[in-house]
């Protein structure tokens, strides 16, 4: 009785919510998404990093902020067995600093670095936020002039061109250096005390420990008051407002169209100078596809020396589901079935097939594996949605041919030399 109860319960174990398995007939988008990333990057040569998905709880809490709602309710922390908090990771940035502070990237040189991997976020899942997602990351560091945020605007703008994507706009702002935004932080936290009885719970909290996110929020109630504030543009340093003049010319001479935002702080507390989100309607409350900017503290704050630093982040989730409302579809049928009928056949068939491979090493070959009669071996080549089928049976084997069924057109089958099989393939396709 005890293992029935216990093999009933095996069987409704289920994927963690907001946790999604990714299926064979949704993973061809996925590496045609990937695919693409890679060989854009490659193309500006920028180098790929790898980090654990596992950190310490304190690289976040320094780096994030404590006060921000990714520390304070979304991260997913533990003690292992040794008691040392332990964090799956809820961004790559932050990662990304540690690993080349703790391997000396930094020191007098210019690094340009991405990644690619799930992130995780305890938050409420819905259509383009889940508790796994994955992001792509772009990292910059040791360029301190505005050409490199220009190039990261202009890397993220020639991607949604590849991908054939339309109808996203470029949100930008700036938030200046660190002494800019202490000037305008008072100046803003008295205004926002005028107004206390219109403050949602979050931004009650945030009031003292974080006020430009209040600038932030989503609350349609409070709008109206986030429009009216003190703008930070207002109280920028030269040096803030230069760099910001720079970048805006680059783009401008580049094409590229903008919208300044004000109100654009991004949800962590790093970022300094420029900031930016690509965003689209088509998505609903989860817009923002594709959002970085400016952080040339942080590897100071996480123990190394001060260095200049930039990159962003896309959600590839949210940017796969633009790809499949748009209706792209990726083919990942084989271009060719080979059928094995007869012991020999059998025998000898996928050596065969492997030197067909080695010939047409871009050729999607699927062979039949388990036997099977005749009709049936060519019903699965049908099924499988394969251009061609290739007949070998014994007749085929002692005459060192081949022979071709077109699956797709009416044409009669016709006998090829094995010999001349690679180059018959590559015409017919």
């Amino acid at each position: 009785m005890a293992n029935k109860i216990k093999s009933e319960k095996l069987n409704k174990i289920q994927s963690i919510r907001g946790m999604h398995d990714i299926l064979p007939d949704q993973s061809p988008l996925w590496q045609f998404f990937e695919a693409t990333v890679k060989k854009l990057l490659q193309g500006y040569a920028y180098n790929e990093i790898r980090m654990p998905v596992l950190e310490s709880t304190d690289l976040f809490c320094r780096s994030i902020g404590e006060v921000t709602d990714i520390v304070e309710k979304e991260m997913y922390t533990f003690e292992d067995r040794n008691g040392d908090s332990l964090t799956l990771r809820p961004e790559g940035t932050a990662s990304c600093v540690r690993s080349g502070v703790q391997h000396g990237l930094f020191h007098n040189q210019q690094q340009r670095l991405w990644y690619m991997g799930p992130m995780f976020r305890h938050e409420r899942p819905q259509k383009g936020r889940y508790r796994q997602f994955h992001q792509v990351g772009i990292e910059t560091f040791g360029i301190a002039s505005a050409d490199i945020d220009a190039e990261l605007i202009l890397m993220s703008a020639r991607l949604w061109k590849l991908l054939g994507l339309k109808d996203i706009r470029l949100e930008l702002n700036t938030l200046g250096t660190a002494e800019s935004r202490n000037a305008y932080r008072q100046v803003l936290v008295d205004y926002l005390n005028q107004h206390k009885d219109i403050l949602d719970e979050d931004s009650l909290r945030r009031l003292e420990s974080n006020p430009l996110r209040v600038l932030d929020s989503k609350n349609p109630k409070m709008q109206s008051m986030i429009e009216a504030a003190p703008s930070l543009l207002d109280y920028l340093d030269e040096e803030s407002k230069t760099h910001f003049e720079q970048l805006k010319a680059i783009l401008d001479k580049a094409g590229i169209e903008y919208n300044i935002n004000t109100r654009l702080v991004r949800g962590l507390d790093y970022y300094c100078k420029t900031v930016f989100e690509w965003v689209t309607d088509a998505l609903g409350a989860q817009g923002t596809i594709c959002a970085g900017g400016r952080y040339d503290t942080l590897v100071q704050q996480l123990g190394g020396r001060a260095t200049p630093a930039a990159g962003f982040a896309m959600g590839v989730e949210r940017i796969l589901s633009l790809l499949e409302d748009a209706g792209m579809q990726v083919d990942n049928t084989p271009d060719v079935f080979i059928v094995l009928q007869g012991d020999q056949a059998q025998l000898q068939g996928l050596s065969i097939v492997e030197s067909l491979r080695d010939q047409l090493p871009d050729v999607r070959i699927q062979a039949n594996c388990g036997g099977g009669s005749f009709k049936n071996q060519i019903k699965k080549a049908d099924k499988s949605g394969a251009s061609i089928a290739l007949i070998l049976g014994d007749e085929e084997l002692q005459n060192k041919s081949i022979t071709i069924k077109l699956l797709r057109e009416k044409a009669e089958q016709k006998v090829v030399a094995q010999s001349e099989l690679a180059t018959t393939i590559n015409t017919l396709l």
